[in-house]
């Protein structure tokens, strides 16, 4: 298999309790995702990792493939990784559960990102909006180099625009969106390193490979679709649906 698509789905959240299980909108929130990465092209299969019988029962009930993962677990790439170590596959992508909206387009994209480069993991960037998100520290601000390979990630604004007093022109910053494609044999050695400083400090695990001299290569897309985290997000993902709208 070239490539496989993993979504972690933890059933703690500590802003949104069981929100991979809500079902507001007549399906379930993890669903809506594991449909979404089923329209990519790029993606052989889909399969959800867990800590929970609850979220197993639950994607048994729409067909999904899913596997029971540590809940000793501390993050979802570590809960990817024991799900993956058995499975032959060449490139893991690594979505989380409450990307509901996420563009099927943008997923092809990063997996042709990593195959037509030499990098050990690609991820997305795009455009910010506003500057208040540029000082959001919810929001994760990146810094790539003139070929796209990533310098450093950040919670606070980079780069530091003097002349401006900190933030500059909205145009000149972009933002982190949280999805990953790996080589599988790289995913398993990234989960062994130690946290460096620089992870622990900003609290993003994409920093330990670069802290470890590996590369990360970014592509940059139109659209930057929110995720989940807190119920008032999720209200607002029920009401497009009813309404049928795209944002």
């Amino acid at each position: 298999m070239e490539v496989l698509a993993v979504i972690p789905a933890r059933y703690g959240s500590s802003r949104f309790e069981a929100k991979v299980l809500a079902k507001d909108t007549g399906k379930f929130l993890v669903q809506h995702t594991y449909e979404r990465v089923l329209c990519a092209k790029s993606v052989e299969k889909a399969l959800i990792a867990t800590d929970s019988e609850l979220v197993m029962g639950a994607c048994a009930s729409f067909g999904a493939d899913c596997v029971m993962t540590s809940a000793a677990h501390q993050s979802g790439t570590d809960r990817i990784a024991e799900a993956v170590r058995d499975i032959d596959c060449k490139i893991v992508v690594n979505l989380q559960a409450d990307e509901p909206e996420i563009e099927a387009a943008n997923i092809d994209y990063l997996v042709r990102l990593l195959q037509d480069s030499d990098a050990h993991m690609a991820t997305l960037v795009a455009d910010f909006t506003n500057k208040k998100q540029i000082h959001d520290p919810n929001i994760v601000k990146a810094i790539v180099d003139k070929n796209g390979s990533a310098i450093y990630f950040s919670r606070s604004p980079i780069p530091y625009d003097r002349g401006a007093g900190g933030v500059g022109e909205t145009g000149s910053y972009l933002r982190h969106l949280g999805i990953y494609a790996y080589r599988k044999d790289f995913l398993l050695k990234f989960t062994s390193l130690p946290q460096g400083e620089l992870e622990k400090c900003e609290k993003l695990e994409q920093l330990r490979a670069i802290e470890h001299g590996f590369s990360i290569i970014t592509g940059k897309v139109e659209h930057a679709r929110d995720g989940i985290d807190t119920p008032e997000q999720y209200a607002e993902f029920v009401r497009r649906q009813k309404e049928g709208l795209n944002y």
